[in-house]
């Protein structure tokens, strides 16, 4: 690849777009190998790869900088590709123009002094480089070069007009202009005799031209100025004027200084001169654009290879509406909303400083959309505050409940202002709570920042200002309070003030945007950013960035909030070179901008945007997030200050959550659950993220449902799940007793991905109440629901397979609505299905509903009261496996997960009469041959008594995800080279703004799933970078990307179960203070049933070992009690396994197990461990030895070699 780079070159002629192209792809190819390259030498690499034809450009871009980086050389060689096309290049028809100076008639060196008189008359698409210095190889003169001088290229047209005998009188002659006042020349063209009445854009023209003189609306008599033709015939300059001109957008413009020549035939637009008004001009698709900032005025089509005609038409007469090219009133409109709606003397002080690219500001006309977000009340008296210096005089106030939470799930906003330059600060909180870690962290990079300290803070009474922490440490940094009387808000007036100036700017953009109201932390985030560079009357006119940081603020990137951008992205050679997307604001510490993309629901970071603020996308209909519950707990900050600058990279983030949350309650505060339950813990978030990879672009509410393409299906949806319920006589419409509240409940809608080639996509709508309302206690008491384990599951089907055995697979339907409530509980009426004429009645609910605290307790309790019922027998060892033994000794297994079943049976006849049974209590939904089971797909090969479990299509989804679907694969989940600690955290500010960016957690949770379900080959490496989840950095992120390159190689990599009947076998092994940062004991297990596996564990040991003897010995201990537990599942199911087995490869530590003595060096060990001596003398368990080449579970402790790695995998049943 290397080669190919240095290589890569570009041929005489060929396209530059193509040629960097390839470059780049190059580039991401080396980036994605880990190679690296420093910018400049890849800039150098790139300038050396053009021919010889682009020398004077090469010299010019490297000797007049000190340095070029690759991203410099792109942009000055795609903007040079595209002046070369551009420019229009004479020939012998003379339909191009060069601009020329009064005295350039008779001698070179007044040509030369006139340019330099007039050096704007140049365009951009005909700039070149300097050639001072440099002789014309054929006139001799200094100056220009060959390809320049003008008389060989007359040379060169006259012979050509002498070859053909064709040369008409004003036919193919190039005119000179003499201008009437400032001796500036100008040549046009005629190509017939009739008059045309179209408009030329000419990049030679030094000023408009026409010779109908009826089209001027204003018009003043000159007796100066002549155009010369190329035969020294000459045509007068009549007068001068203005002319009206409807544009491509039915905006009629005015063209001022029109020169009227009678004896001209075509009408000439000089886009030099509106060069020199500051309007840019750019070619691409045949189709000339002149624009001012980013809104077209002008639109030019080629007509042919060399000429662009307006696309527009003269207006005459009393049609002639006086209009400007853009007048001031449009300057000033535009810079108001890219200023975030700033008042008009803001906006002036900036134009008087040159800020606003040297534009006039005139009276501000009329804004609706300042009228929304600022009309206001009479305004308090103002207090004074004689402050010298910054961080002096803070004042902070905390803003909220917003009644629509942001898409980041954030419901308040606090704020801080410096009284002596008055910038601010926003944080976004999710709950008052998180106000004093906002301000701890907000303080020390403050002060870390400037070198000074808080002095005085001035806030109100609020609890979450006057808590005992908050005040602890103000008093310990010396800070003095100053907080206002209660119910006095005046007295806090500067903050109170800002607050309620950055919520008008968030209405005004919100409104001005046509955004839904969840965008209001990014509105808010960035009215501080323009908050703090508008002037302000406080500080004497100047802006908060200038007095905080003595340097003026920069405008030249501003954009308008909301409006649509297009974000530039390397797909395929036929796809699409950018995405759509609406212009959020400017991300802190990035050098790009921060945007939104409504197709995917995506928040893109990028620096290549194409805005477009002539327009405004319609109200988009956006996934309003705004129940708690489906929200995660994910901090949501945004810094206020960045800057717009340059940036490679893109950020890509989903949030999406399952439909609904089986058995989860909502806490105020984080409680750290017990350590017998942090096993499940972790399974139940790794469900949750897997949950999250298999999530489609559902609807979020009614109203996108009704709206969408698939609106049909999401209403039958809708209209089964309404049948269900009253089927099921869920509730009874009531009035509301007086003292009584109401649940809200809204729909949830899922679309559950069927099996390619065997089944369709489902569409299931769920109505869900909003149980985050409930009181406990009064709504509900107990909630805990159970489901069954994974390795419950895998031992099912090691029974199937080993007996090849039937098995199916049942769905509940509305499983939920089956329990019985105990308590009353109101609800809302659906939302459209409201019952006419019983508009103000609510639901008294009689049956339990999806959303409400205790519905899967509820269901659970009637499911299994039924099922014991019906002679079933409930597992002591899981409480969602079931089991009944028929009368000729066969057994029916039937295992739960809240609403999904697999029932398994020697023959099938039992399976239907189980299935009949379950019909007649429930609505049930039979799914034949069990295929699919939590995203885990099961396949089975009767012939060979071969049973696989496999999750391909969710780990191919899981790579998408995280675009790792092209990474190169490698052998193992953790090369050896990956020594993770906890020092690798990031310690630099831009590690920790770049970290930031990387969706660790996410990637770290869909992998734990992976591991969980159906790959043991991933326990050590995902339990190595589950430890940093808290504060990942660079080196932590390198290893869960090899993880995802080994899942790359290995997508088809599946459990097999097969029909040997070899029991329960163990292996454990431990490594050695393996942890680098506590220096504690890895402890690894694996468990198999006929040489499958099907229960394993990776985990940090609790007590630090002192020694490998210890650290094994406790190993034994944690296997041995998984040992016991699946003794037990698999006695209750009928496998009378005699004595389970279990093998460690440390000689010590299985005598220590046997050995009842008393030792110096084993008597602190806990009491705990040695419970493994009593069920080895019981002889419930065997422990014994095994050779460490032989023993699997060594893959979960510690990183192998690839050859003893997949010696290990075919030792516990994993197929490749």
């Amino acid at each position: 690849m290397k080669q190919r780079l240095y290589a890569h070159r570009l041929e005489e002629g060929a396209s530059v777009h193509e040629h960097l192209t390839v470059f780049k792809e190059i580039l991401s190819n080396l980036e994605a190998m880990e190679v690296q390259y420093d910018k400049e030498d890849l800039g150098l690499i790139l300038l050396c790869s053009l021919p010889p034809s682009y020398s004077t450009f090469r010299d010019t871009i490297l000797y007049s900088r000190e340095s070029l980086t690759v991203d410099e050389a792109y942009d000055s060689l795609t903007s040079y590709d595209k002046m070369k096309h551009l420019v229009v290049k004479p020939d012998s028809q003379g339909e191009s123009l060069i601009a020329r100076g009064r005295q350039d008639r008779n001698t070179d060196n007044d040509r030369g002094r006139t340019q330099e008189r007039n050096p704007r008359s140049k365009s951009k698409g005909r700039s070149k480089s300097s050639n001072r210095g440099k002789t014309c190889n054929f006139c001799k003169k200094k100056g220009h070069i060959k390809s320049e001088c003008y008389k060989l290229q007359n040379k060169i047209k006259r012979e050509a007009a002498n070859q053909k005998g064709k040369q008409p009188e004003n036919s193919g002659e190039a005119d000179v202009v003499e201008d009437y006042s400032d001796g500036e020349l100008l040549v046009a063209s005629v190509n017939d005799s009739k008059v045309s009445e179209e408009w030329i854009l000419d990049s030679g023209c030094t000023f408009h031209m026409s010779p109908n003189r009826d089209w001027f609306t204003t018009y003043e008599t000159v007796s100066e100025g002549v155009v010369l033709m190329g035969n020294n015939a000459s045509c007068k300059i009549a007068g001068v004027g203005t002319i009206k001109v409807k544009m491509f957008d039915g905006v009629v413009r005015t063209l001022s200084d029109v020169r009227y020549v009678p004896e001209l035939k075509r009408n000439l637009i000089s886009l030099s001169t509106l060069d020199s008004k500051g309007y840019r001009y750019t070619a691409e698709s045949g189709v000339l654009k002149i624009s001012k900032g980013s809104l077209v005025v002008m639109k030019g089509q080629r007509k042919t290879a060399k000429l662009y005609v307006l696309q527009g038409s003269t207006v005459t007469g009393d049609a002639a509406v006086a209009s400007s090219s853009l007048s001031d009133d449009d300057i000033t409109k535009l810079w108001h909303m890219r200023l975030g709606h700033m008042s008009e003397n803001g906006m002036v002080e900036l134009s008087k400083r040159g800020l606003l690219d040297g534009q006039g500001i005139c009276k501000l006309n009329f804004c609706e959309h300042c009228v929304f977000g600022k009309q206001k009340r009479v305004r308090f008296t103002r207090g004074i505050h004689n402050t010298k210096g910054t961080l002096e005089y803070i004042h902070s106030d905390l803003w909220g409940p917003s009644r629509v939470p942001s898409r980041g799930g954030a419901n308040y906003m606090l704020t801080f202002i410096d009284d002596f330059s008055r910038k601010v600060w926003a944080f976004f909180l999710k709950q008052k709570s998180d106000v004093f870690s906002a301000f701890k962290s907000w303080k020390i990079m403050i002060e870390k920042q400037t070198g000074k300290q808080i002095k005085y803070l001035r806030t109100d009474n609020g609890l979450e200002f006057c808590s005992d922490e908050f005040n602890r440490l103000c008093k310990s940094e010396g800070i003095v309070r100053h907080l206002t009387v209660r119910h006095t808000p005046q007295q806090n007036g500067i903050a109170e003030r800002m607050n309620r100036t950055i919520m008008e700017k968030v209405r005004c953009m919100l409104s001005n945007a046509n955004l839904p109201k969840s965008f209001w932390a990014e509105a808010a985030s960035t009215a501080c950013f323009l908050i703090n560079r508008s002037p302000s009357v406080a500080i004497e006119k100047k802006t908060p960035q200038e007095v905080w940081s003595g340097n003026p603020a920069n405008y030249s990137d501003l954009k308008i909030f909301g409006c649509p951008a297009y974000a530039h992205v390397n797909n395929g050679k036929l796809e699409p070179r950018s995405i759509k997307c609406v212009f959020l604001g400017y991300k802190a510490g990035v050098k790009g901008y921060k945007l939104w993309c409504p197709e995917n629901r995506k928040v893109v970071i990028s620096r290549d945007v194409v805005f477009d603020e002539t327009a405004m996308l319609p109200n988009l209909s956006l996934k309003d997030s705004s129940n708690k519950e489906n929200q995660k707990q994910v901090e949501h900050q945004i810094n206020t200050e960045s800057t717009p600058q340059v940036s490679t990279k893109i950020e890509n983030r989903v949030t999406s959550s399952p439909p609904y949350s089986i058995a989860k309650n909502r806490t105020k505060r984080e409680i750290k659950p017990p350590k017998k339950y942090a096993e499940a813990d972790l399974v139940a978030y790794a469900l949750n993220v897997a949950e999250d990879i298999d999530a489609n672009q559902e609807p979020s509410n009614y109203s996108e449902a009704i709206s969408c393409e698939d609106s049909e299906k999401w209403m039958f949806a809708m209209q089964e799940e309404m049948e269900s319920l009253h089927k099921n006589k869920t509730w009874d419409l009531v009035k509301l007793p007086k003292g009584k509240k109401t649940v809200r409940c809204k729909w949830v809608f899922k679309k559950k991905e069927g099996t390619p080639g065997v089944e369709e996509p489902k569409y299931k709508a769920r109505l869900v109440a909003k149980g985050y309302s409930q009181v406990p206690g009064v709504d509900f008491t107990d909630v805990f629901s159970p489901v069954v384990k994974h390795s419950s599951i895998r031992a099912l089907l090691g029974i199937v397979a080993m007996h090849d055995l039937e098995l199916e697979q049942l769905d509940v339907k509305t499983a939920f609505l089956h329990g019985e409530l105990e308590e009353d509980i109101y609800m809302q009426q659906p939302e459209g299905f409201t019952v006419s004429e019983k508009e103000d009645y609510v639901c008294l609910l009689k049956k339990s509903l999806y959303g409400l605290k205790q519905s899967p307790r509820q269901w659970y309790k009637r499911f299994d009261s039924f099922m014991t019922s019906h002679d079933f027998k409930r597992s002591s060892f899981d409480s969602c496996v079931y089991f009944k033994k028929n009368n000729d000794g066969s057994f029916v297994y039937l295992l739960l997960y809240v609403d999904d079943m697999l029932i398994a049976a020697k023959d099938k006849g039992e399976i239907r009469k189980v299935k009949a049974q379950l019909s007649e209590e429930f609505e049930m939904k039979d799914l034949g041959p069990a295929k699919k089971i939590l995203g885990m797909e099961i396949l089975r090969d009767r012939k060979t008594s071969k049973l696989y479990l496999s999750q391909k299509g969710y780990i191919e989804k899981l790579l998408c995800r995280f675009n790792m679907r092209s990474a190169k694969p490698v052998s193992t989940p953790l090369a050896a080279h990956f020594r993770l600690s906890s020092a690798l955290s990031p310690q630099s500010d831009d590690e920790i703004e770049y970290m930031s960016h990387v969706p660790y957690s996410s990637a770290v949770g869909s992998l734990m799933y992976a591991m969980v379900c159906s790959r043991p080959d991933l326990s050590y490496a995902v339990s190595a970078v589950s430890r940093y989840m808290a504060n990942p950095g660079k080196e932590h992120w390198k290893a869960v990307q090899w993880i995802l390159r080994y899942l790359r190689g290995t997508t088809d990599v599946c459990l097999q179960f097969g029909r040997t009947e070899d029991g329960v076998i163990g292996y454990v092994d431990a490594d050695f203070a393996g942890d680098l940062d506590r220096r504690r004991s890895l402890t690894g297990y694996v468990f198999t049933i006929g040489g499958c596996a099907i229960s394993w564990k990776a985990t940090l040991q609790t007590t630090v070992a002192l020694s490998t003897t210890e650290a094994e010995y406790m190993a034994i201990t944690e296997a041995c009690k998984e040992a016991i537990w699946l003794k037990g599942l698999f006695s209750e199911l009928n496998e009378d396994l005699q004595i389970s087995t279990v093998f460690c490869d440390s000689q010590s530590a299985i005598f220590l197990t046997k050995d009842q003595m008393f030792h110096e060096r084993t008597k602190h060990i806990d009491v705990r461990y040695h419970f493994v001596r009593d069920i080895i003398v019981r002889g419930d368990i065997v422990v014994s030895k095994i050779s460490t080449h032989e023993n699997p579970a060594d893959m979960m402790t510690k990183s192998l070699p690839i050859t003893k790695f997949k010696h290990c995998l075919d030792l516990v049943g994993v197929h490749c």
